[in-house]
């Protein structure tokens, strides 16, 4: 028997929201966003959600509906973001830079009832495309960054709201992906997907009310979510947000804003160790002051971290994650060491293992497809339950991707059997390009291949073979003529930077390209 008082249930189930990140701190005036014009606390920033959740009910928002948001890293997009979850709404995050073409797939396939984009975006240039391309069948609403819609005029402090209830199965947010096909997938990720793996994270990066985490990874991405908002939101920490990544950018936000633990992918860090070695006096004043980085997307070149070990005194923790994991899988942490060359070992609560093609399991050392379970793992695909089979096991997600595991468990990536580029930490997908390049009249065969790039970690190379044989002066011609083409369908950072063009491609024997051939051909002829 026990004196405490029973918890209603719609209290308990309010608790599960991922909004409960706010309002169980809504009375709090420790800083919990700052930018480079203002600041709010966790009480401002409650009352600043509180008023973005009224204007979704204006809207007509309903629990189960799908809110776009193409936004970049601006207070209104966290507000929006808790805003939608908070009256049960699926947040349907997109990149800014879609053309809409894209985000119509998006809006479609989600079925999603609004869309919010930023008026200097690309998205938001291009609303009456995007609306001509879906039939009118979606509301979409064009957000000034400059203007908010008034929330911030609206917000009443005080005003207390209370999250929608939700089960530990209810979608929060829709992550779209792309697999073999190379068509989007919306991974489903629950409340309790997202909440477990914030809090998971506090732990292992070891976040505090002291901490002030670096807002430079985009927040429509898995990533950014996780680790740069939900995650310092549960420690009670504070956020410094930055828009749009440069390296002196982000380097004068870290003194101005005394950040103290970095989060970004890794042709960040190289940016901005190149940045702090011309400018003493301001990595003087960030040495010591940042704690740890924390690395995740691709590979951290062992150079990057020796530079910014020398620049700011502080070790950098590289991480494995995908967007089907909330995304966080493993990470390198201070209590085992640093093993430079891991993505370290699995969070607490999660489970990996490394199969073979019959999905048995290897010895440690051995090369095979990495298995994850767990609490971060998505419920499935959006309505696409035969792509949710092809990758779940069980309770076993198949990564895709090629690793060995030591005998501490520590995680060795060490190839994708998909054909995915990283490029500057954005996922791009071959199939996607190549699709486009097939609706270009000259175009005959198109491969698409990444090549590796010091600057941007993999480039994008589309190789062709035209539709007619070329004189060497009009290769040039052609080039010009693809690249317009594929910027008009496809976001910047989707578009090959080189074009070559060749009289043929390796084929096998069904007539399949050998993309793993091609670059290999190619990396010889650099």
């Amino acid at each position: 028997m026990t004196n405490r008082a029973a918890v209603p249930a719609d209290a308990q189930a309010s608790a599960h929201n991922l909004a409960a990140l706010l309002t169980r701190r809504a009375e709090v005036n420790q800083p919990a966003l700052t930018w480079a014009s203002g600041s709010f606390t966790y009480a401002q920033l409650t009352a600043y959600t509180g008023a973005a959740r009224s204007f979704l009910q204006e809207q007509g928002v309903q629990p189960g509906d799908r809110v776009a948001l193409a936004l970049p890293n601006v207070p209104v997009m966290v507000a929006l973001y808790y805003a939608s979850l908070s009256l049960g709404a699926i947040v349907v995050p997109l990149h800014p830079l879609l053309t809409p073409r894209e985000v119509a797939y998006h809006l479609r396939d989600a079925g999603a009832r609004l869309l919010l984009a930023g008026a200097g975006t690309r998205v938001g240039e291009e609303l009456e495309q995007t609306n001509q391309l879906v039939g009118g069948t979606i509301q979409l609403e064009l957000l000034a960054l400059d203007e908010d819609f008034g929330l911030a005029s609206q917000a009443s402090p005080g005003q207390s709201w209370e999250p929608h209830p939700v089960t530990q199965n209810t979608p929060a947010v829709l992550l779209y992906t792309s697999g073999t096909t190379g068509l989007p997938k919306g991974a489903t990720l629950t409340h309790a997907n997202m909440l477990s793996n914030a809090e998971t994270c506090v732990d292992v990066f070891g976040f505090t009310q002291q901490d002030v985490i670096f807002g430079g990874l985009p927040l429509f991405h898995a990533f950014g979510q996780t680790v740069s908002m939900n995650a310092v939101l549960a420690a009670g920490a504070s956020i410094a947000l930055l828009p749009r990544f440069t390296p002196g950018g982000a380097a004068q936000l870290c003194a101005a804003a005394s950040v103290t633990v970095l989060a970004a992918v890794p042709t960040m860090y190289s940016a901005l160790a190149t940045y702090l070695a011309t400018d003493p006096a301001l990595s003087g004043q960030l040495h010591g002051q940042i704690r740890s980085g924390i690395s995740g997307g691709s590979a951290l070149p062992a150079s990057v971290h020796t530079a910014l070990d020398n620049l700011l005194g502080c070790p950098i923790y590289e991480g494995y994650g995908l967007s089907e994991t909330a995304p966080v899988v493993s990470f390198n942490r201070a209590e085992y060491g640093l093993v430079i060359g891991s993505v370290g070992r699995a969070l607490p609560g999660v489970r990996v293992k490394v199969v073979d093609r019959d999905g048995a399991e290897v010895a440690a050392g051995r090369r095979g497809e990495l298995w994850v379970a767990g609490p971060n793992v998505m419920a499935g695909y959006w309505q696409n339950s035969a792509a949710t089979e092809a990758v779940m096991q069980g309770e076993w997600f198949a990564t895709g991707d090629v690793a060995t595991l030591d005998g501490q468990g520590n995680i060795f990536i060490v190839d994708r059997l998909k054909d995915m580029i990283l490029r500057n930490g954005n996922s791009v997908y071959p199939r996607e390009i190549e699709d486009v390049l097939y609706t270009h009249q000259s175009v005959r065969l198109a491969a698409v291949v990444g090549q590796p790039s010091e600057a941007v970690g993999e480039e994008i190379v589309a190789v062709i073979v035209p539709t007619d044989e070329l004189e060497v002066g009009e290769q040039a011609e052609l080039a010009a003529s693809l690249d317009a083409h594929s910027r008009s369908q496809l976001a910047a950072y989707k578009c090959p930077r080189r074009y070559i063009f060749k009289t043929d491609l390796p084929l096998g024997p069904t007539g399949k390209i050998l993309k793993r051939v091609l670059a290999e051909e190619l990396a010889r002829e650099v």
